[in-house]
């Protein structure tokens, strides 16, 4: 590859510059306000401390047992900065950045079952063409028609996601008998059904009601319980390319897209609420919701995500503890430094109430509670927020829980009722009583694989026209920045690391040849403890090297070998050609650290019976995030003053490379990327080491070109067989930002 030279003064321009900076400064570039050191070039020793803390090797995994504390921010603009960009993470694992159409929702309603004081219809709608939403909706009935009403004679509505054991579990009498004496329940019959007892008991209190089905339980028939909730083995035919059919739940092709079983689930649920939300004789200002166990997974995420929840009450799974053990529960990119404490206080300040049980969530008055009543504390709404501790119970949604939630709703929906609210017994739900579908309503035929493949083709028909302004030829600046950036900036969650956070150590130079010197040694990224092996090649007196030289860093993605010097710098004609041109090469090592997995794959989560991306990439990053911060590190630690590093990545490190030079700006004043034909979209497999969740999604290597704009990057790729340009989000984009001539394609 040769390097293409940019003239200087295009960058050394003030006014130029400014240009650059003033049309992104509305942008979240993470490397905005870095300051960077003197002339890092030279010989300077890592402190003591430093050298203690940092390490070559990678951190180990984490996993959904794991500790997620909750660290709130010391300010309000920092909570606020600090929640938009959760808001944007969260919608992202979950497939719904940019949101899924939700329209006006066709709902059939049908099967009317009388109780006392309350009345269960059946309920099923499509959420995606073809995959239906199935629930059971409560209203008041007799007397109860009076409660709740508003000024306008509208009532408030609760949706009740169910979690696992679904909306019809029922206990058996010896359960009944057991738990009404330990006093987990009191009624005999209602209280053996307690998911059901929970609606009927709102809709007693004035409330609507709605309990829909989790994926593959009740009437959710389309995808089988056991596929959704007890997956234990990848499908042969899930190992499949991002752009290759079929399209299945779990498959590398699924994953690239961040379309999930959990995605689908939440889409569901804000369709649910949509659903209840489009009813007539709702008030739009008191809509809440209330789950447990999986049910309060989503409650969370409907805090997170729907902005009319004015009340919650997310119930078991509000810890720093266990994150959720199931595939309905995790996606990737969802937790990775934070966790469900944080993630529910994306509700604050309106709100919201909890218990904690003798279960995962047995800390959460010291671990987690606290922490949230300072934030809403800091948010001038402490009373909020409650957390009530019934350690004496076992997980649970229980009556005793379920009596707290309802003085909860009564309070924050204004019902306006006398407390304690008690619950009365009621005949249990017969399973006719209880089913959706019947003979005059057919359960629908398509399922299985067939469907994955029908709900995943929609859903990325979906997200191709919800980003076409962002992407490809007709991409826009207004299109690229409002939902491309931000996606690309949290898939690579790395920033430019200031110059205290950096330090350079190098050994005294080695003679190579005539008049050629090499020198080992490291730069140290004390915020992330990493130490990245670095080479400097020089053909200086000795091998120093002028301070006001610029510096070019090459990426080498093949490990070095001390011992065969000679091998590694006459075995590449683009290393020999810059060290000619310039003098002074400095290689980052990226061959040189662990992947703790074998050649060409990263590690995968120590959990194995879990058989999806989600537990790996759900908490940790990807090795190409972390490959992207280390050449950060290194562009940091050799800035001499903005614009006085050249980045050369040759072919099988464009992964990285690519966003990196992105992330530095104009820390960068040329970046050379060589691609050889590098498509994300090709990988096969979740463990391949360039492998990073959602990047197909969001225009692959195009995307990542285009996020450079507006500095210089020449790029350089294999001919295209059927002649097309693989690269129009770049060109679009660097042409709105007024730098077309700063993008240069050239074949190889």
């Amino acid at each position: 590859m040769k390097m293409q030279s940019v003239t200087k003064a295009r960058f050394r321009s003030v006014g130029r510059l400014l240009t650059m900076v003033s049309c992104l400064i509305l942008l979240d570039i993470a490397m905005e306000g870095a300051v960077f050191a003197q002339d890092s070039t030279s010989e300077i020793e890592s402190s003591a401390e430093t050298a203690v803390v940092a390490d070559q090797a990678l951190p180990e995994l984490k996993t959904l047992d794991g500790h997620f504390p909750f660290e709130v921010p010391p300010t309000l603009d920092d909570w606020e900065q600090r929640a938009r960009r959760l808001r944007t993470r969260v919608a992202m694992a979950t497939g719904l950045h940019p949101m899924l159409p939700r329209g006006p929702v066709d709902a059939t309603i049908h099967s009317p079952v009388d109780r006392d004081g309350f009345q269960i219809e059946k309920v099923y709608f499509e959420s995606v063409p073809g995959h239906f939403v199935t629930g059971l909706l409560f209203r008041p009935t007799g007397e109860n028609l009076a409660k709740g009403l508003n000024e306008d004679g509208k009532r408030p509505a609760v949706l009740c996601p169910h979690g696992h054991g679904g909306r019809m579990m029922r206990n058996d009498s010896d359960t009944m008998n057991r738990l009404i004496e330990s006093g987990d329940e009191m009624h005999l019959e209602s209280g053996s059904m307690p998911k059901i007892a929970r609606c009927a008991t709102l809709a007693r209190m004035g409330c609507v009601s709605f309990i829909f089905d989790m994926v593959g339980y009740a009437d959710s028939v389309q995808l089988s319980h056991s596929f959704a909730h007890r997956r234990h083995e990848t499908r042969e035919e899930e190992v499949v390319a991002a752009g290759t059919e079929p399209e299945l739940f779990f498959s590398t092709a699924a994953d690239a897209r961040l379309q999930s079983i959990y995605g689908l689930q939440t889409y569901n649920a804000l369709r649910s609420f949509d659903f209840l939300a489009s009813m007539e004789d709702i008030d739009l200002n008191r809509l809440a919701v209330t789950g447990g166990s999986g049910g309060g997974t989503q409650t969370i995420m409907l805090g997170a995500l729907e902005p009319r929840v004015a009340v919650s009450f997310p119930n078991g799974m509000v810890s720093t503890s266990m994150q959720g053990g199931c595939a309905c529960e995790n996606a990737c990119l969802l937790r990775i430094d934070t966790g469900n404490v944080e993630l529910a206080a994306l509700m604050a300040p309106k709100p919201m109430g909890m218990t904690a049980a003798d279960d995962w969530t047995v800390d959460m008055m010291h671990d987690g509670y606290p922490e949230l009543r300072q934030l809403y504390t800091m948010l001038g709404e402490p009373e909020n927020v409650l957390c009530e501790s019934l350690v004496q119970f076992k997980h649970n949604y229980n009556y005793v829980t379920r009596r707290i939630m309802y003085g909860w709703m009564n309070e924050h929906l204004r019902l306006g009722l006398e407390t304690p609210i008690v619950e009365t017994d009621f005949p249990a739900l017969t399973e006719e009583e209880g089913a959706v579908w019947n003979e005059q309503h057919p359960a629908p035929d398509v399922r299985g694989p067939d469907h994955e493949q029908q709900v995943l083709s929609w859903w990325t028909e979906q997200n191709e026209k919800a980003l076409a302004d962002g992407l490809g030829e007709k991409a826009t600046l207004k299109g690229f920045d409002q939902n491309v950036r931000p996606a690309l900036s949290t898939l690579f969650d790395s920033s430019m690391p200031t110059s205290s956070d950096v330090s350079l150590q190098l050994n005294d130079p080695m003679q190579h040849g005539s008049g050629v010197y090499w020198s080992n040694g490291k730069v140290v990224d004390s915020t992330r403890r990493r130490e990245i092996p670095i080479r400097r090649w020089t053909t200086g007196e000795q091998g120093k090297r002028n301070s006001d030289e610029a510096t070019v860093l090459w990426i080498q993605s093949a490990e070095f070998d001390p011992e065969e010097a000679s091998v590694s710098l006459e075995g590449s004609a683009e290393l020999q050609s810059l060290l000619q041109t310039h003098g002074s090469v400095v290689v980052i090592d990226i061959g040189a650290m662990p992947t703790d997995a074998a050649e060409g794959k990263q590690r995968i989560n120590p959990q194995p019976r879990r058989a999806s991306a989600a537990f790996t990439f759900g908490y940790n990053r990807p090795l190409v995030v972390t490959r992207c911060a280390d050449v950060l590190a290194v562009i940091a630690a050799f800035q001499q003053s903005p614009g006085n590093v050249t980045l050369v990545a040759p072919e099988g490190t464009a992964a990285y490379a690519l966003p990196a030079a992105a992330l530095a700006g104009p820390f960068v004043d040329e970046a050379n990327v060589e691609l050889a034909g590098f498509q994300f979209a090709n990988l096969f497999h979740q463990d391949h080491e360039h492998f990073i969740p959602g990047i197909v999604k969001y225009g692959d290597v195009d995307a990542l070109a285009a996020w450079r704009a507006p500095y210089a990057l020449t790029l350089t790729d294999s001919v295209q067989s059927d002649g097309k340009s693989h690269w129009p989000t770049a060109t679009a984009i660097y042409k709105a930002r007024e730098a077309a001539d700063q993008l240069r394609i050239q074949a190889k």
